[in-house]
């Protein structure tokens, strides 16, 4: 993993002269974002980092530099290819690069990463699938609605694993990337941050179990939900840099409640549960496979484990290679 681009923003020769400050990207903000924000952007554009990337003279230093560490990465990158390359390697390495988060620099009067605008959340994910099943969508881009925890279930699934849903957050992008049916894809993205050890939470005089603040995005509405504070809203459609939070308006009231309740209902879906993969409960008599271990549970008369008799499952040992191995097959006596 790189670290960079990260400050202290230094990049080394000859990446320091590289790019000038006219070469950045317009700054994305406008003065009403200050006009009565939410509690939590006011307490964020009130950090010390926010205040110094909302100066023109602090943003224009860093700007070249922090896109000089951008080019040292590609090149950097270029470097890694050649070697694969040479080795005979591209064909059997997938290849994801990606970023933990983006980085305002300036954008909405920000200068970290810490709330939920696209500067913030919407980062790079370039996929290289040496597999054949992926030649028909090379070379072209995906609007699906995809997140970070997408990554390592598509590495499973590319070396020949199950799936882990019991344990792993996450969907394998395999169908995206191989252009197959995506029509039970995911409507919604999510994107959670603690803000607890910031200067925010004493600003606000909020306790630290309430400083988790959750974004839900359904391709359109982007809902920021933060304990003891009203919703944050935004409509990518019609206002896409974000500008104007939408929260407080009563007329958006309905789509607030919705997301909220898309929001919800995901928070209460259970993750990590079990010890074993949905697809063995699914297709194994678990109950049986129990009694056959020699865990008797409920039997109260002889008869009664006539219930357990059978051999162990094949599917249940196909995940359990080591266990099966050792197991004895439950003899069940007739009563004399």
């Amino acid at each position: 993993s790189f670290i960079k681009p990260h400050w202290p923003y230094i990049a080394p020769a000859p990446y320091d002269t590289m790019y000038k400050p006219e070469d950045a990207l317009p700054v994305v903000r406008d003065i009403s974002e200050k006009e009565d924000p939410h509690p939590l952007y006011a307490a964020y554009m009130n950090r010390r980092v926010s205040k110094a990337f909302s100066d023109d003279e602090v943003r224009n230093s860093v700007m070249p530099a922090y896109m000089g560490l951008i080019k040292q990465i590609d090149d950097e990158m270029g470097r890694l290819f050649k070697f694969l390359e040479e080795r005979g390697r591209m064909d059997d390495t997938m290849i994801v690069f990606t970023s933990d988060h983006g980085d305002y620099l300036g954008d909405h009067w920000l200068g970290d990463k810490d709330l939920f605008h696209d500067p913030s959340v919407k980062i790079p994910l370039i996929v290289y699938d040496p597999r054949e099943a992926a030649d028909k969508t090379r070379g072209t881009t995906s609007d699906h609605l995809v997140e970070a925890v997408d990554i390592v279930p598509t590495f499973l699934d590319a070396a020949g694993g199950y799936p882990q849903p019991h344990i792993i957050d996450g969907c394998s992008l395999a169908p995206i990337l191989h252009g197959k049916s995506t029509e039970d894809w995911r409507k919604f993205v999510i994107s959670e941050y603690d803000h607890a050890f910031l200067e925010t939470r004493i600003e606000l005089n909020t306790p630290p179990r309430e400083c988790w603040i959750r974004m839900i995005f359904d391709g359109r509405f982007k809902y920021v939900y933060s304990e003891g504070f009203r919703p944050m809203l935004f409509d990518l459609k019609s206002d896409p840099n974000e500008l104007n939070d939408l929260g407080s308006d009563f007329s958006h009231e309905a789509e607030c409640r919705r997301l909220e309740k898309l929001l919800f209902e995901w928070a209460m879906k259970p993750r990590q549960r079990v010890t074993i993969t949905d697809r063995v409960l699914e297709m194994v008599d678990v109950q049986r496979n129990i009694s056959e271990m020699g865990i008797l549970i409920g039997y109260g008369e002889v008869e009664d484990l006539a219930d357990a008799r059978g051999g162990w499952n094949d599917t249940f040992a196909e995940f359990n290679p080591i266990r099966s191995k050792t197991m004895k097959r439950l003899k069940v006596e007739p009563k004399q």
